[in-house]
């Protein structure tokens, strides 16, 4: 079967494309690891398909096939890849990913603390709680219809892979995000707050338009928008008016200045997960930004955007719509910043290496929004506060 592959993909005329799309069903039997060599067949139909990615009508896949100086290296990749079950779950929990919901949480009480002295525990702990049953039902939905497109047919860490169970994975993750969004409501009717469900239920629709059929915006590359608006102004807006107490908190201009840094973070930790899956995701259609631009722009838009997320930070604070604490303290954070940069861009060719530098990304979206929180909670304390909140 191989042997014959190698020799269709060999003949294969670049401008054959139906030939292509064929071929490209075969692709998880004639898929080399990024870690062993290519023949010159395969060198010409990855040319084609860069070539012909800004075409919409006809849509080429990136082929690699098995030649005789190749087996080698993919038995050795192959044993590479037998990574210990225990480390496959931790993977498929994705414990550092749940910081997307701690964040914006704890940003918007401190946001609301800032402005008015409110602060509820047992509120904050409840929409914790809930927030973190909707992000598994983020995850677990996205792994059973990634694994419905083929995306995940090789990702061993996948929870479909990993329980042997495609309804009972997606039955366990429409149960958590009914309970989740029960609790959700629960504190916005203590609360007294209609827009905070109204809005959070807005970022509910964000993430099922982005990775559910038959939307699946995640497969038009437009999965880093719908991130944005999802974490950043819906939910970090949301989590700040459901601190409300006899009467609903007013939007500020220092919420959604918090809310638009706490987006931004969030998203570069989805950007940053593209780079590692590329070659799964061609075969399958995903035409995610980096599937679109490639590794090497991609790496430059991560430099321009952590500049720009520390630009809004210092410009917010110039308009004074974010107290000169918060400011302070995420400026201390730029080294880690500086981390991301620097990683992705001396590993965003390495697919081994490159797989780590969304929990970079994990890690500068934890510390600046934990200081960004900080500096709020600050502004409050200090007698007479450093600058004024709330414009």
């Amino acid at each position: 079967m191989s042997m014959a592959m190698s020799a269709t993909l060999c003949n294969l005329n670049p401008i054959n494309y139906q030939t292509t799309q064929i071929i490209t069903s075969y692709y998880s039997v004639a898929t080399l690891s990024s870690e062993g060599k290519r023949s010159p067949c395969c060198c010409i139909a990855s040319r084609v398909y860069r070539s012909r990615l800004g075409d919409r009508h006809i849509k080429i896949r990136r082929q690699y096939c098995w030649s005789s100086n190749s087996r080698a290296q993919h038995s050795e990749a192959t044993k590479q890849d037998d990574v210990p079950r225990e480390t496959l779950i931790w993977r498929a929990i994705k414990l550092p990913i749940y910081s997307v919901a701690l964040v914006p949480i704890t940003v918007g009480s401190a946001a609301a603390y800032s402005l008015s002295g409110l602060f509820s525990a047992r509120r904050y702990l409840v929409i914790l709680a809930s927030s973190i049953l909707i992000i598994t039902w983020l995850n677990l939905s996205n792994d059973v219809y990634d694994f419905d497109t083929g995306a995940d047919v090789n990702k061993k860490e996948s929870v479909v892979n990993l329980v042997g169970s495609r309804t009972g994975t997606l039955i366990a993750a429409y149960l958590l995000l009914v309970l989740g969004f029960m609790g959700l409501s629960w504190a916005s009717l203590e609360a007294g707050s209609l827009r905070s469900i109204l809005l959070l239920a807005s970022a509910v629709i964000c993430g099922y338009i982005y990775q559910c059929p038959p939307f699946r915006l995640s497969y038009q590359g437009l999965g880093e928008p719908l991130c944005f608006a999802a974490f950043g102004p819906f939910a970090t807006t949301a989590f700040y008016l459901l601190q409300s107490s006899t009467r609903e908190l007013p939007v500020s201009g220092t919420i959604l200045c918090a809310s638009v840094l706490a987006g931004f973070t969030t998203t570069l930790i989805l950007f940053c997960s593209h780079f590692h899956q590329i070659n799964e995701d061609i075969p399958v259609g995903k035409l995610s930004p980096l599937v679109r631009l490639g590794t090497n722009a991609g790496s430059e838009i991560v430099k321009v955007a952590v500049v720009a997320l520390y630009a809004l930070l210092f410009a917010f604070g110039l308009t004074r719509a974010l107290p000169f604490s918060s400011v302070l303290l995420c400026a201390l954070t730029l080294p880690v910043g500086n981390l991301v940069v620097r990683f992705v861009d001396e590993n965003h060719e390495d697919k081994n290496k490159i797989f780590m530098a969304k929990y970079f990304c994990v890690r500068l979206h934890t510390i600046f929004g934990a200081a960004l929180a900080a500096g709020l909670v600050v502004a409050r304390m200090i007698p007479g506060r450093l600058v004024a909140v709330g414009h």
